[in-house]
Order: structure tokens, then C-alpha cells, then sequence
């Protein structure tokens, strides 16, 4: 991340929504063939691209199978990092758990409530360095950003860049007209994110303490759909 650990209440890779309502389930049939596939550069209807390049050198790319391994590596080297904020990150998870995460994640994506991507370098292919997702959880017309990056790459400008695209992907969905991070007073990196990218802060209110480093409040980061010209 950009300073020691930006993450908002419930980041990117913990624990998948609680029901995915419709959702296509992994190893469902393929399209006919006069329905073309979606591909990384052309999102279906409602949903952001899946493939996303924030930066020179950095890409975020849907959560798949193929990288779970990668990903559980990420979240074992880095869980003191990540558990001051992050209730998931209480104890290592197995490439198992990971694995059926990355289930839920790809369901919760088709079903349109979660869009969860992985932070990739292409200095250092295969490896997975964080996460970052759009959360349909804050009602209507609105989409939540979470995010987590290991400490070994924090100070970069990754967490901002990501951020930041991931807030012009929320904006070009349809019916998205403001877009929030959520995080911890305490978590002064995550808010020096949100100001960076101009959000402004819109509340502080009481919130369930749920990790180690939280203080039982949380700040409530907005940044409106800009006016058309």
C-alpha cells in the first residue's frame, strides 16, 4: 500500500458476501456461440473490466482458481501486516479456504455484488502483492472500494493508482453515482489514500471493533459522480 496498510472495513480478499442471489456458478455452460464472451477489455453490461492497468508496471486483474496459490502465499507472508485491520486475518487460511474464496469471488463478480481483483507487477509475474475490490454493500447507486497491499511494496503509489482506477471503473458503471472508502481513524494510511484521490470525509460514526488495531469508529470516505459537461 502506500504507507503502512490501507484497508477498509471488510478488504478485498476476506470473507465472500454472504449469499450471491442469481449467481452463474463456477463451471456453468459456456455461452452459445452467437453470445460472445466478455474479455478484459470489454466489461458485460454492469460490471467493470476485468482486466484494469492503474499504472506503468501494475495491473489488476479478476480473482481466478489459477492464482490462488499465489494469493493464499501473499496473505500468510504479510498477516501481521494485515491483522491490525482485518478480522479475516486472525489466523493463516489455508490454500483450501483460499481456493473457496476465490469460488465465492468469481460468483459474487457474475452475480454483479462484488468485483474482486488481484495487484500484480509485471517486474515479478505470478506474484500476487494485494487486492482490490468494488463492494455493492452501501445501498443503492453506490459501490464500496477495499484494499489491502503487502508491506514489502508500500510507498510505491500502488494503493493510490489502484484506488483511483478502481474509482473511475465504479463511476462508468451504470447507475453508480458515488463512489465510498471505508476505514479505521486508526488506519491512517487508508485515509491518507482516500484525501490523496480527493475524496472528502463525509462521517465518522461508532462501528464494531472487530480486529486488533480498531478503535470502534469508522470513518466514511465520499467522492460523487463528477457533473456532466
Amino acid at each position: 500500500m502506500n504507507h503502512v496498510m490501507p484497508s477498509p472495513c471488510g478488504a478485498a480478499s476476506g470473507p465472500p458476501p454472504s449469499s450471491v442471489p442469481g449467481a452463474s456458478a463456477p463451471g456453468a455452460p459456456t455461452p452459445a456461440p452467437d453470445v460472445p464472451a466478455p474479455t478484459p477489455d470489454v466489461p458485460a453490461p454492469g460490471r467493470p473490466p476485468e482486466l484494469l492497468r492503474p499504472a506503468a508496471g501494475i495491473t489488476l486483474s479478476r480473482r481466478s482458481p489459477d492464482r490462488s496459490p499465489a494469493l493464499n502465499a501473499a496473505v500468510r507472508a504479510d498477516l501481521d501486516h494485515l491483522r491490525p485491520w482485518l478480522e479475516w486475518a486472525a489466523e493463516a487460511p489455508t490454500l483450501a479456504r483460499t481456493a473457496e474464496l476465490t469460488e465465492a469471488g468469481m460468483a459474487a463478480w457474475e452475480a454483479g455484488t462484488d468485483f474482486i481483483y488481484l495487484v500484480g507487477l509485471d517486474a515479478e509475474p505470478g506474484r500476487v502483492i494485494g487486492s482490490f475490490g468494488l463492494h455493492r454493500r452501501i445501498g443503492p447507486g453506490a459501490l464500496e472500494i477495499g484494499y489491502w497491499v503487502g508491506t514489502e511494496h508500500v510507498g510505491r503509489g500502488i494503493a493510490t493508482a489502484s484506488a483511483r482506477a478502481l474509482t473511475g471503473a465504479a463511476f462508468a458503471l451504470p447507475g453508480i453515482h458515488r463512489v465510498e472508502i471505508h476505514c479505521d481513524p486508526a488506519n491512517t494510511a487508508s485515509a491518507a489514500v482516500a484525501r490523496r484521490l480527493g475524496f472528502r470525509l463525509d462521517r465518522t460514526i461508532d462501528a464494531p471493533v472487530r480486529a486488533p488495531g480498531e478503535t470502534g469508529r469508522k470513518q466514511i470516505w465520499v467522492q460523487e459522480r463528477p457533473p456532466t459537461p
